[in-house]
């Protein structure tokens, strides 16, 4: 074990204090739930169920949404309950609105010291455990290993930029990649990486992304149809997961679009729900009738943009606009972006636009570029000529087809995970 992972595990064994204090200001700036802080000290919110116990470990929103088909899987046994952590506030909602199987508990994940790490697994007591992606929490990790708990990493993706930050810690993220008996990971690059940190190669199985085959966003029918009944049969498009360097060019070009399109409706669903009064006061410079979701408010047959800004609504809108321009992709130059999950506007029949900054999703990107499943875009005025184009259901039906062709071929995602955890159980 190296120096500063016993170092580490030293200082969790006395940090309590200092995580208290952390979460005591995260609590007042609103980003903790105080009716489940209790579960961030490892209390459980209910009782063990009887029978098997699976953990499914993901960090926030998107991470656990993608979880949900190994879940499915999980639960074909009447004899398994399985229990998804999260580390973020904004997942609960967001869980919730995804209508969790009956025998699917969403917990908090425990602070990461000595005391909190052992009450909860003393009390959940799994029979395996699935962390996805790169969310590592050394104290836990080694705790859930020493209780003999088979451990497998799923749907991670290790990017030239975590890599570089990572060979930091070279020491320490040896000691926990060796902890799991399988890493399924999304690419090969991925699996070259995670084998220079310390993970060893025949553990190691490129199984592809699991949100190609996550099950598409949930939308409240009865929401759907009272906007659907608003908005009426105007043209309509998506600025998702938006970020605030590119927020002023999504408004930008909806400028230009109403010039030639004096109906169309933009509604931006920003990744960070902060940046709704910056994006309002951006839009009112711009245009006349600008409505925002977060007060109640609706569109109507004026609404020139619509500021989506609420939480766990994202199928409502990939449902209601057929062009979607995936955000965190279309900065300035020289500003760092990575993309942003494109499969979930593929399963709701919009049509993906993204701009070049996609390295977090490159592989998935790639494979869509090839099949002529999206739409690249390097500036405003292609975004702004692109959106006038698709708004014609011709322009759009071909690219949609290549988009469902490419989500089914990478489907078999789920079946290779699930056999991973299998053969761990």
């Amino acid at each position: 074990m190296s120096l500063l992972t016993r170092l580490y595990l030293a200082f969790s064994q006395v940090s309590g204090p200092i995580w208290r204090l952390v979460l005591k200001k995260r609590l007042q700036k609103g980003k903790e739930d105080p009716a489940r802080l209790s579960e961030k000290y490892g209390v459980a919110p209910q009782e063990r169920p009887a029978g098997t116990v699976l953990w499914f470990h993901a960090l926030s929103v998107g991470e656990s949404l993608a979880l949900l088909p190994l879940v499915d899987c999980a639960l074909e046994d009447d004899d398994t309950t399985v229990v998804i952590t999260t580390s973020t506030a904004t997942s609960i909602a967001a869980l919730e609105k995804a209508c969790l199987p009956e025998r699917a508990i969403h917990v908090l994940l425990p602070m990461d010291t000595a005391k909190a790490a052992r009450r909860f697994l003393d009390h959940w007591k799994p029979r395996v455990a699935v962390f996805a992606e790169l969310d590592f929490w050394p104290r836990l990790m080694i705790e859930t290993h020493r209780r003999q708990i088979p451990m497998v990493l799923v749907n991670s993706r290790m990017s030239a930029e975590s890599y570089t930050s990572r060979r930091r810690l070279r020491g320490m993220m040896r000691d926990i990649l060796q902890l799991f008996d399988r890493l399924l990971v999304q690419d090969p690059e991925s699996a070259v990486r995670f084998q220079e940190l310390g993970a060893s190669a025949s553990r190691i199985t490129v199984a592809g992304a699991l949100k190609a085959a996550a099950r598409p966003l949930q939308a409240d029918q009865a929401k759907l149809e009272l906007l659907q009944t608003r908005i009426g049969k105007r043209p309509v498009w998506l600025a998702a997961a938006t970020r605030d360097i590119e927020e002023a060019a999504m408004l930008r070009a909806h400028l230009e679009i109403t010039r030639k399109v004096p109906n169309a409706l933009m509604i931006v669903a920003p990744r960070f729900l902060q940046s709704a009064n910056d994006i309002e006061s951006e839009a009112k410079n711009r245009f006349t009738y600008v409505a925002r979701r977060s007060r109640g408010e609706l569109p109507d047959d004026t609404t020139q943009v619509y500021i989506a800004d609420t939480i766990g609504e994202m199928g409502l809108w990939y449902r209601i606009a057929p062009i979607s321009f995936v955000g965190h992709s279309l900065g300035p130059e020289g500003k760092p972006l990575g993309g942003k999950n494109p499969y979930e506007a593929a399963a709701l029949q919009s049509v993906i636009l993204h701009g070049p900054a996609v390295s977090d999703f490159s592989e998935t990107y790639q494979g869509l570029q090839e099949a002529d499943a999206s739409v690249l875009v390097h500036n405003e005025a292609e975004l702004t000529a692109n959106v006038l184009r698709l708004f014609s259901e011709a322009q759009r039906v071909p690219i949609l087809d290549a988009a469902d062709s490419v989500v089914k071929a990478r489907q078999g995602v789920v079946e290779t995970t699930w056999d991973a955890i299998s053969k761990a159980l």
